[in-house]
């Protein structure tokens, strides 16, 4: 073999060596038990999505047409939160539940199944609407709100009514307890746990 060929085949294998090299640094690492951390859920922002205002009527109020029963106000909120992938691969954000309280007042338990993937070392973000009506908020703080009411000094459509129009200024406390949000990564499962306030 002359000096010209035997520098060909040296310039041939290592040519193919960076391009051995360039394709194992280009393969996407696979999870394990050991690898797959759990991604961390945090809330960006609360968005009053829909407003009509606070109103009640009783069902001793005859309507304009329909039917006559207890209708309050609904309030729909948009909770944004920040999903961010801490792992060298891809992962499946599968279900997310939580629970809104106003204040200390526990009034509704979200769950959102909306599929989405995450790709290796980034953040999105996640929108859940949570709609919450006058009348079944007020069946719910006389139920189990009834004795905080009372040391409150307040009934339930006084303080419905002083939450659904300070709302959009902020004016009290939006507490995201007890939430949990399922990932996949090939057939492992991570659960994180998540709270928040809004405003913080």
């Amino acid at each position: 073999m002359t000096h010209r060929n035997a520098m060909t085949w040296k310039c041939v294998l290592i040519l193919v060596a960076l391009g051995f090299l360039a394709g194992c640094a280009g393969m996407e690492a696979k999870p394990t038990d050991q690898t797959f951390k759990a991604p961390t859920v945090t809330l960006d922002s609360m968005e009053v999505a829909h407003y009509w205002g606070w109103w009640y009527y009783a069902k001793a109020v005859a309507p304009t047409k329909g039917t006559a029963g207890n209708y309050g106000a609904p309030l729909d909120l948009a909770f944004i939160f920040n999903i961010e992938n801490p792992n060298p691969f891809p992962v499946m954000l599968e279900s997310l539940k939580f629970t809104v309280a106003f204040e200390e007042f526990e009034l509704n338990s979200l769950s959102s199944t909306d599929v989405q993937w995450i790709p290796a070392g980034k953040t999105n973000q996640v929108r859940v609407h949570a709609m919450f009506d006058g009348e079944q908020s007020r069946l719910s703080l006389m139920l189990v709100g009834a004795m905080k009411l009372k040391e409150k000094g307040t009934d339930a459509l006084t303080q419905l009514e002083k939450w659904w129009t300070g709302v959009s200024q902020a004016d009290f406390p939006i507490h995201v307890k007890e939430g949990a949000a399922v990932f996949k990564a090939d057939n492992l499962v991570k659960v994180s746990a998540f709270k928040a306030t809004y405003p913080q």
